[in-house]
């Protein structure tokens, strides 16, 4: 119990006086606080639907000569912590739109940490070692079987967090390979086929059974599985692209939604799409539509109702498909089709212009008297799609709604169903992946009568409580790019390299912890009472001894991560 004392003042350095020495500054008054380690959410764990821990990945890195680590080590430990929680670095790490550094505390300084080449480094490195997937040390036997259909990103996260806490799980997937979207709806020049087939691989490695080639509702009957496994997880995904619904469209052969065209060529069956592509839509799939066709020869045109900046798709896509050749139209839409027998041969256009902002925020597109014609050879619409549940209509929540699912995923909690990924709504491969995850979870706590609550995270460590100016600047790393000449002659050839040792190094060391100890002593150096002792072993975090403590502060603020705070004796933390 730290002893009471009563106010008292002293000349005791402030926030600004890091560079002055010890004591310098203006006076304040003693405090009954005391010093306490409160570990914080950083922002970038705040904003990954996962939840990655990717701070103390990141960490593992950056310190690990302070913890006595060799590189190789380093990146093996933070493979492991990374999938604790994520099973596919090496995926994510190529498609995931890295909500993770949208708030990086380094952006005010220097530019946010390149969280998601980081990602990809430790996904391959964990390839490239042969590394696998472990059940959790209390896993255990257990009697209960799932049945997963669906085998995207929601169905084999779920699959992944099962079978580590030892349940058994059989996939249905209805195509001949697992992967869903990853493998049917991204080309491989953002994800090659042979990445995602390894990080597949090893959640089937710990024990998950794959049937491939039976599609739910068809050839297997939902009710018979529901009397087969004690619960289902639904992730069928959202495969039937939406067309414009123009007269002549779905007669003419030259015309292929986006999600249609992208499985053809995903599964080496690419259609011949002649020398002038129009793609409709402004978001991912369009995005991929686009720069394939111009890896298959094609001059394309992208139609887009409204203009750049409301784009849904990935910036990074965008970017990469204006440096490649993508004639981008905005502010236009087709209103009508010239067929020829079973040919698109033109579409006709109407201009828009922006009105007042719509339900998605975004500003309403609204026609205007100016029309123009486009010649095309394939026209592909990429405006949306959505779930095939022929002979699964029991699980629409309506006539024109999807399934629905609970914050817990549970579709139906009597009959033991859960869901996530497109099923229930569009969404980013991130968070398809939580919400497999929330499910197995939530089985878990089902089947072993634990009462299910909602997730709990720590408080949000404050910018404020960051000292940006603490840290030397350090440009953030960029990576190289294959040359657009000779990358667009290829459908496999990835437009990015991965980080090399000490480009990951590198960037890594440029994390700022917001929220937990780097080991920087800067507690130790300016306190003047020696309240603070260093850790005995390296890793371990330093000590106070609170009876030698007058409540200065000073630990707290010249704490350069938001580590440390002052709090009352009995004080919840």
């Amino acid at each position: 119990m730290p002893i009471q004392r009563a106010a008292k003042k002293k000349k005791l350095g402030g926030r600004g006086a890091l560079g002055a020495g010890r004591g310098g500054g203006s006076s304040r008054e003693y405090s009954d606080k005391r010093p306490v380690h409160a570990m914080k959410l950083a922002p970038c764990m705040c904003n990954c639907p996962q939840g990655t821990p990717v701070r103390e990945a990141i960490n593992t890195i950056s310190l690990h000569e302070k913890h006595g680590l060799s590189l190789d080590e380093s990146f093996t430990k933070a493979w492991e912590t990374w999938t604790e929680i994520n099973p596919f670095p090496a995926i994510l790490g190529r498609v995931c739109p890295h909500p993770c550094e949208g708030d990086c505390n380094r952006k005010t300084k220097d530019g946010g940490v390149s969280i998601n080449q980081i990602e990809r480094f430790i996904g391959d490195w964990g390839l490239k070692q042969e590394l696998k997937l472990k059940k959790l040390d209390d896993a255990e036997d257990y009697s209960e079987k799932v049945a997963v259909v669906g085998s995207g990103p929601a169905g084999l996260n779920a699959a992944y967090h099962l079978a580590k806490r030892g349940y058994k799980v059989t996939i249905f997937e209805a195509f001949s390979k697992a992967g869903g979207m990853l493998r049917y709806g991204i080309p491989d020049y953002r994800l090659p086929q042979e990445i995602l087939d390894k990080e597949i691989q090893r959640i089937l490695d710990l024990g998950v059974e794959l049937k491939t080639g039976v599609t739910v509702g068809k050839d297997q009957a939902f009710s018979d599985i529901e009397k087969e496994f004690d619960a289902v997880f639904v992730g069928i995904g959202a495969h039937k692209g939406r067309l414009l619904g123009l007269e002549g469209e779905e007669d003419a052969n030259n015309v292929y939604t986006g999600t249609q065209f992208l499985n053809m060529v995903n599964s080496g069956n690419p259609p011949d799409v002649g020398k002038k592509v129009v793609v409709v839509g402004g978001g991912d799939s369009a995005m991929d539509a686009a720069r394939v066709c111009l890896r298959l020869g094609a001059e394309v045109t992208l139609l887009y109702r409204r203009t750049r900046n409301e784009m849904p798709a990935i910036e990074e896509d965008i970017v990469g498909g204006e440096e490649e050749g993508v004639n981008f139209v905005f502010l236009a839409t087709p209103v009508s089709l010239n067929v020829d027998g079973d040919k698109c041969t033109s579409i006709k256009c109407q201009k828009m212009e922006l009105g007042e902002p719509d339900d998605s925020g975004r500003r309403r597109p609204v026609p205007i008297d100016e029309f123009f014609e486009l010649d095309i050879d394939t026209l592909i619409p990429s405006i949306s799609q959505e779930p095939e549940f022929d002979g699964l209509e029991e699980l629409k929540a309506g006539p024109k709604d999807w399934v629905k699912a609970d914050e817990f995923m549970e579709q139906d909690e009597e009959h033991h169903h859960f869901a996530g990924g497109d099923a229930l709504n569009l969404g980013t491969v991130t968070l398809a992946m939580a919400q497999g995850k929330r499910a197995a979870a939530t089985m878990h706590a089902r089947f072993r009568g634990l009462t299910v609550e909602h997730e709990k995270k720590p408080e949000l460590v404050a910018p404020e409580k960051i000292l940006t100016n603490y840290f030397d600047p350090k440009p953030r790393t960029e990576v190289e790019e294959e040359d657009v000449k000779e990358r667009v002659k290829s459908l496999v050839k990835e437009v990015h390299r991965t980080f090399t040792e000490e480009e990951v190094v590198a960037e890594a060391s440029r994390c700022l912890s917001c929220g937990m100890c780097i080991e920087c002593g800067q507690c130790y150096s300016y306190c003047q009472d020696q309240v603070v002792a260093r850790p005995v072993k390296p890793g371990e975090p330093f000590t106070f001894n609170l009876d030698a403590c007058k409540g200065c502060e000073k630990c707290a603020e010249v704490c350069p991560c938001g580590y440390i705070e002052m709090r009352l004796p009995g004080q919840a933390s």
